[in-house]
């Protein structure tokens, strides 16, 4: 991923806040195919880290992946940034967002840690409900691990880019929270509230 200087997530924490927030990926192989999953990241793993997830067992791509290296990329908020909005003119027309790539190697994992794989997933987006209805059984888990392959990727090398207008003047900024804001779309307020918890467009 190209990455200006002055647009680079800094550090290994500040990239692992970013995926334990934005954890809905897609793993890509060397064959160019991509799939969509949620993922687990365990950060004390390894120099990076190590992420963890499953595959429905009818998708062919795990099949292809054991021993292999692969991209995964995480992308948080984004949207159209308008020149009219800028203080400076004049100005091209722009996107901002935030992502993250993340490269290392695939291990296919066994049937006993890939339901722990499912669990972990499961608490992480649904902590109680499931639990607290009876919904998620052990006779349901086994009944539904069959149909999943569960894998592990240890992390060898990360990027992370925050493209949010940070190098621009603080009126621009200013001028692009104000724009944002003013726009009735749910993924500009998701950038302008990222941009803001940056503290991009707060200053004087």
């Amino acid at each position: 991923m190209y990455i200006p200087s002055n647009m680079k997530m800094e550090s290994t924490e500040g990239v692992h806040e970013f995926i334990d927030e934005f954890s809905f990926g897609v793993v890509i192989s060397k064959s160019l195919e991509g799939t969509h999953l949620p993922f687990i990241l365990k950060k004390d793993e390894g120099e990076f880290g190590s992420l963890y997830g499953h595959f429905a067992k009818a998708n062919p791509q795990w099949k292809r992946l054991s021993g292999k290296e692969v991209l995964v990329i995480f992308s948080g908020p984004h949207a159209y940034i308008s020149p009219t909005w800028y203080a400076k003119s004049p100005a091209a027309p722009t996107w901002n967002y935030a992502a993250v790539h993340v490269y290392g190697v695939v291990e296919i994992l066994n049937t006993t840690q890939a339901r722990e794989v499912a669990e972990q997933t499961v608490n992480k987006y649904e902590p109680s409900l499931l639990v607290e209805r009876n919904i998620l059984t052990n006779e349901l888990i086994e009944k539904l691990l069959p149909g999943i392959v569960g894998f592990k990727i240890t992390i060898s090398r990360i990027e992370g880019k925050l493209k949010l207008g940070q190098q621009r003047i603080s009126e621009d900024q200013r001028g692009v929270v104000e724009g944002l804001q003013s726009v009735d779309s749910h993924k500009a307020q998701a950038l302008v509230n990222y941009m803001l918890r940056k503290g991009v467009g707060i200053g004087s």
